[in-house]
């Protein structure tokens, strides 16, 4: 039975089949159909990456909900990561998305996950360095969301910078016709990044988790004297807790190769408070006094 569409209203389809013909019929009438993937948790972040697809002229907004098994390695959260597409529905409504693709393992992966993309060298640094099988779930998912939504535009947020780039470089290297657009880092007024597993911190955990911002910040704030104070600035600010314990905190030109002294690169950081992994990010340009992203505090 098809579930009848009703635009803005955030109508859940679960199977391949339904949100493909769907999809399908509305690029037919020359709408672009306006992917947003998550797994699901959603906070105001993803809700500000739904009103950056709003603003695409013409479009049709599909929410994908999916808490991709492909992505988590042995050991990561995939039991405990939260999934409540319930309440995720009504702030899709709230926020007026007009459809939201919520398949099961199975929906997805019918014959197990059995073909994966590969993200190359990109891949296997920083995230992909303590991850390594991450970048191929996380490709291998999104390929199939663009195919299976017909998607002629995808938005990401940059809180997930490398794989925002490896998710460029597979649209460019697999000639997929699908436009890519990241969306700016929502932060708390504190400065902390929003994400999913922020759930996860306890009260002290939340006050620790802002050191890396405050990282960030201060290695964004020395930019003019070069990389090596950027770097030295955001390592002192982390050395200062020890209960922080840091996976990386590295510098890298804006497509993550080398630093580029003259102009824009990105400032990553990885580590673990308490049990909960998170990360982060700011945009420093060498070439300019303007600092992006920057945490506010």
């Amino acid at each position: 039975m098809t579930t009848p569409f009703q635009p803005g209203q955030a109508t859940v389809y679960t199977t391949v089949e339904e949100i493909s013909r769907l999809t399908k019929a509305i690029r037919k009438t020359a709408r672009p159909v306006v992917l947003v993937p998550t797994m699901g948790a959603l906070h105001a972040g993803h809700i500000s990456l739904v009103k950056a697809a709003q603003r695409i002229p013409g479009a049709i907004v599909v929410v994908s909900i999916f808490v991709n098994p492909l992505q988590f390695a042995a050991g990561e959260d995939l039991d405990a990561y939260p999934r409540t597409l319930d309440a995720d529905v009504e702030k899709l409504k709230a926020a007026g998305a007009d459809a939201v693709f919520a398949p099961t393992p199975r929906e997805m992966y019918p014959n197990q996950p059995r073909t994966v993309i590969h993200p190359g060298n990109l891949g296997s640094i920083l995230e992909g360095a303590s991850r390594p099988t991450h970048f191929a779930g996380v490709l291998t998912v999104v390929n199939k969301l663009f195919h299976i939504t017909n998607a002629s535009h995808a938005i990401f947020g940059e809180k997930d910078y490398q794989q925002l780039i490896l998710i460029q470089q597979m649209v460019t290297d697999l000639n997929l016709d699908v436009h890519v657009i990241g969306a700016p880092i929502v932060r708390e007024t504190d400065g902390l990044a929003l994400s999913s597993r922020n759930t996860y911190l306890s009260e002290d955990e939340r006050e620790l988790a802002l050191t890396l911002s405050a990282a960030l910040t201060s290695g964004a704030y020395v930019a003019g004297d070069g990389p090596d104070a950027v770097l030295k600035a955001a390592r002192a600010v982390i050395d200062a807790v020890p209960s922080i314990e840091l996976d990386y905190l590295e510098l890298k030109g804006a497509n993550l190769g080398d630093v580029d002294p003259a102009g824009a690169n990105r400032l990553l950081v990885a580590a673990r408070v308490g049990s909960t992994r998170l990360i982060d990010n700011i945009g420093i340009d060498f070439g300019s006094e303007e600092v992006t992203g920057e945490p506010r505090s």
